[in-house]
């Protein structure tokens, strides 16, 4: 997951690291709502949670869907 530029290694931003990065996130929130949070807060982090579950399986499909184009019209304008 990590790419080399000059001998020095970056971390590639990509979909993968985007979502074991939120996985780890959405944990850590769940992890002090639930031990600090009344119920009723609960509640309303249970639904903006799913509200996200639901963006990020939409964003999933799509990029299934329709994947990202191979070259774009810019980068094909840059090289010519």
């Amino acid at each position: 997951m990590a790419t080399s530029s000059h001998g020095k290694r970056y971390w590639r931003v990509d979909y993968l690291g985007y979502s074991i990065a939120s996985a780890i996130a959405w944990s850590v929130i769940w992890i002090l709502v639930g031990t600090l949070a009344s119920a009723g807060t609960v509640r309303a982090f249970g639904l903006v949670f799913l509200g996200w579950v639901i963006g990020w399986a939409s964003a999933t499909i799509a990029r299934v869907v329709y994947p990202a184009p191979k070259r774009t019209l810019l980068a094909q304008q840059s090289h010519d």
